[in-house]
């Protein structure tokens, strides 16, 4: 499983390294977010070597939705992370993987492909970068750490200043702000780039690998309770929004604090 995880973002990721700066916009979807021929060809590259070696596992991916086959194994897939990023040619976007056993996810990857730099995590053994393992920041104090922030069009103007007044005490209460609003504010928290990063709009296939990333790393992911977090794998409600804060383990009570 981990050798066709790895086959899918290597072969994903150069994938989008061919189609950057000559990616088509094909369609725009209600919540003002883009669809590219890249996603298309990456979501197809990467469902066609899952398939090739386990036919009968589930897939929720980004653009192809729910391939439910009543196996207690779902990949989930985000084929271009990022990619208004992309589109703009900007080169903050990257693949996600995650494969979910009973709804718990037990390996993850993601790739960074203009860096080429490979990300993993396996349930209870560690996360790595490019073969060598990472840790989140142990650093106690959240005033001397970067953090990030991101959100999303919305037409829910009370969610918005919700969200504003948030980043207000993010930004008073850390050095200072940063945001791809994609996978790499989630990935530079595992490697202790960020000290934390608060998402108010995410999905499933958004989060699913990074949290175990991050978990894996040293640090957390839950919702803006403090709740941990169960993905929905049913057909009809799996495109849920998550609104998600991950940390250092270290600053996990300062960040609690602060979104309170």
């Amino acid at each position: 499983m981990k050798a066709v995880l790895m086959d899918a973002l290597n072969q994903a990721g150069a994938c989008l390294r061919h189609n950057f700066n000559k990616a088509l916009v094909v369609s725009v979807k209600e919540n003002q977010s883009i669809v590219t021929n890249a996603d298309l060809e990456s979501e197809k590259t990467i469902i066609g070597v899952i398939h090739n070696s386990f036919p009968s596992h589930n897939i929720i991916s980004e653009e192809c939705g729910f391939v439910g086959n009543g196996s207690s194994y779902t990949w989930v897939i985000d084929p271009l992370d990022g990619t208004s990023n992309f589109a703009a040619g900007i080169p903050w976007f990257g693949v996600l993987i995650a494969l979910l056993h009973h709804g718990e996810t037990v390996l993850a990857g993601a790739c960074l492909p203009v860096q080429q730099d490979i990300y993993y995590a396996e349930k209870g053994a560690g996360s790595f970068k490019n073969g060598e393992r990472i840790k989140a920041s142990a650093n106690p104090d959240l005033r001397t750490m970067l953090v990030a922030f991101s959100t999303d069009y919305t037409g829910d103007k009370e969610f918005l200043d919700k969200g504003i007044a948030l980043l207000k005490r993010m930004i008073s209460g850390s050095r200072n702000m940063r945001s791809t609003n994609s996978l790499i504010d989630f990935l530079y928290v595992a490697e202790g780039k960020l000290g934390a990063c608060v998402n108010l709009y995410t999905s499933l296939w958004d989060i699913a690998a990074p949290a175990l990333i991050i978990k894996e790393a040293g640090g957390f992911m839950t919702d803006l309770n403090g709740n941990e977090i169960y993905f929905v794998l049913d057909k009809k409600r799996f495109p849920v929004n998550y609104s998600v804060v991950t940390a250092s383990s270290a600053i996990k009570d300062c960040m609690m604090e602060l979104i309170r």
